[in-house]
């Protein structure tokens, strides 16, 4: 009767020792796949140039994307060229010339259509927030981007930011916005978003909260040290999301 209790209760515990180093392999393999996922995500937001103002160029399989090219230096050749909004610092027609060609594909707000065909761009595509766009190997789809509090950038002009899927990883380009409600509907990997506060957000930690409204792995911080906010902003900015693991980037 020992020895048959013994041996029951031996395979009680090999068992329940089995389980739970399974369930410690499973939560190992997890932390695993999911430090991987977010090298691949960093690794990618490293890739992204910001290159003044709301101005954000990607080369991604072989196509060079801009958004909002603004006072670029050097001329280029885009695949596609996104516009969120048709203020002058966005919708820079001095800009498109530099990088636009035959075959350049223009995705741009509502509000950008007639002033782009006016110059005679007819390969214009104009987005309404909610609406998708998929071109070649890219899905873009067009959010909200507007000001709660000020007065310059309208809900009502339909004004755009950009979620862009670039093969699993996905980047939020806010446009000239607030923090808006829609923002706790979006999800992102990467969120690129201004941190002034006479146009856009109304502070650093309005900023803040957009980025953890989107529960983004990695943020980058743009539309700052021309018009409005500063260096020391984004330093700041970086300080705060670090502390609850979130990685800022320069992106640039």
């Amino acid at each position: 009767m020992v020895n048959a209790f013994v041996v029951v209760a031996l395979l009680y515990w090999y068992n329940g020792f089995s389980f739970h180093t399974s369930a410690k392999t499973d939560i190992h393999i997890n932390k695993n796949m999911e430090q991987t996922q977010k090298e691949q995500v960093v690794d990618f937001a490293r890739s992204i140039q910001w290159l003044g103002q709301a101005t954000v160029k990607f080369i991604y399989q072989g196509q060079t994307i801009y958004i909002d090219p603004y006072q670029l230096k050097d001329s280029d050749k885009a695949d596609i060229i996104l516009i969120t909004h048709d203020h002058t610092d966005h919708l820079s027609m001095p800009d498109i010339k530099k990088i636009a060609g035959a075959g350049t594909k223009l995705i741009v707000a509502k509000a950008c259509e007639e002033k782009l065909k006016t110059e005679g761009y007819s390969n214009v595509q104009p987005v309404l927030p909610g609406e998708t766009v998929k071109f070649s190997n890219l899905i873009i789809k067009a959010v909200p981007a507007y000001n709660v509090i000020k007065p310059m950038h309208k809900k009502s002009s339909n004004y755009v930011g950009y979620v862009m899927d670039f093969g699993g990883i996905s980047v939020y380009h806010t446009g000239d916005t607030e923090r808006i409600p829609e923002m706790k509907q979006i999800r992102c990997d990467i969120i690129l978003l201004p941190l002034g506060q006479t146009y856009t957000m109304n502070s650093v930690d309005e900023a803040v909260e957009a980025v953890l409204d989107t529960r983004a792995t990695v943020a980058i911080p743009i539309h700052y040290g021309m018009y409005e906010g500063t260096k020391e902003d984004a330093m700041k900015f970086k300080e705060k999301l670090t502390k609850r693991g979130i990685e800022v980037l320069w992106g640039k």
